[in-house]
């Protein structure tokens, strides 16, 4: 979908896809599950996978630098710890339903096997990152309808091109604030024209949190309305966020960036509630550290914490988040699951808009 018209967060200037992709090389693949699972339509998928690649290469061999960040831990993530402990990300980063993590890890761990033998044969292990929400609501979460086969497909299918937004992949069941949610994307751009460079910041967020009353709709006076109800009832919910940057961070400076993504999120309205997994992956494209090395040393190049840029990528990080939050709730279209059970999407946008 496109962009949403006249949407404005923030001060800094997003890409030029506003989108995580605008990180040169990273790439997105959906793949949307949608159908009855039975003769009388009370159950039914309405879910799907989301893969997230930070470069086109062989990501085993090319590790890049990551970090993560847990705002309120009701999550059932996978490579988590082992991303923290070393602060490299050597697998995509897959998301999807709660009951849908150990398929997709089966399915990415299947993938990147194939792509590297070595693996468990003349090397080590590999850490698969997944990240979950819970969809319950609109799919049968119990009936497993995500297999290892769609991480795959999703990994195939992801490209450098603007990614969809809305009630797609992963995001195919989510609910947002009491109305229709799932994927939103956005990004800003940092220029130092003194010396002749620029950094992005590119974020994609797989939103399923909030209650209707807790969205700040004043906030966004002018941009949105809703000519609909949300939910009465809804879980506290989840988001996963992931943040995607080509500065060159250490995976302690990137934790500091990621960290103020959870400014973009209480900026919309939410609290970090109690059942709610609120966590951020972030990872930096600046350089990769190759798997296999002779040499006992790395050498990197860091920005100094001390410069101007850096609260800029505290700025950027803040505002990614916000606006990949709100575009994941005004990209999504109304949407049919399980039960019969149907969640509005948010708004139409006001007339000039």
């Amino acid at each position: 979908m496109e962009k949403v018209k006249g949407l404005k967060i923030g001060k800094l200037p997003t890409g030029k896809k506003n989108c995580i992709t605008d990180v040169a090389d990273v790439r997105v693949g959906h793949v949307t599950l949608d159908f009855p699972l039975d003769a009388d339509g009370e159950e039914a998928a309405c879910t799907g996978v989301t893969a997230i690649l930070p470069h086109g290469g062989n990501i085993f061999k090319e590790k890049v630098t990551a970090a993560s960040y847990v705002l309120n831990g009701f999550g059932k993530s996978t490579g988590l710890v082992q991303v923290n402990e070393l602060g490299v990300l050597e697998s995509p980063i897959m998301l999807t339903n709660t009951f849908g993590v150990p398929a997709v890890t089966q399915g990415t761990l299947e993938y990147m096997l194939k792509q590297n033998p070595e693996i468990g044969e003349t090397t080590g292990t590999i850490n698969i990152v997944v990240g979950e929400c819970n969809d319950s609501h609109l799919n049968s979460i119990r009936q497993f309808p995500v297999h290892s086969k769609h991480a795959v497909e999703a990994i195939q299918k992801a490209a450098a091109d603007k990614a969809e937004e809305g009630a797609v992949g992963a995001g195919k069941g989510m609910i947002c604030f009491g109305f229709k949610g799932g994927i939103g994307t956005s990004s800003r751009v940092i220029k130092l024209d003194k010396f002749g460079v620029q950094y992005t910041i590119g974020c994609l967020v797989l939103s399923n949190f909030g209650k209707e009353e807790e969205f700040l709709t004043d906030t966004y006076a002018g941009l949105t309305e809703t000519l609909q109800q949300g939910l009465a009832e809804t879980s506290d919910g989840s988001i996963i966020i992931i943040l995607a940057t080509d500065a060159p961070l250490s995976d302690r400076q990137l934790l500091r960036v990621i960290k103020r993504c959870g400014i973009g999120l209480g900026r919309t309205g939410s609290n970090v509630s109690h059942g709610s997994g609120d966590i951020v992956i972030g990872f930096s494209t600046a350089q990769s550290i190759p798997h296999d090395s002779e040499s006992h040393y790395e050498t990197y190049k860091l920005l100094r914490e001390d410069h101007f840029i850096f609260n800029q990528l505290f700025v950027a990080a803040a505002e990614a988040t916000e606006e990949a939050i709100l575009h994941s709730l005004l990209q999504a279209e109304t949407t049919k699951g399980r039960k019969g059970r149907i969640v509005h999407q948010y708004s139409n946008r006001k007339e000039g808009s």
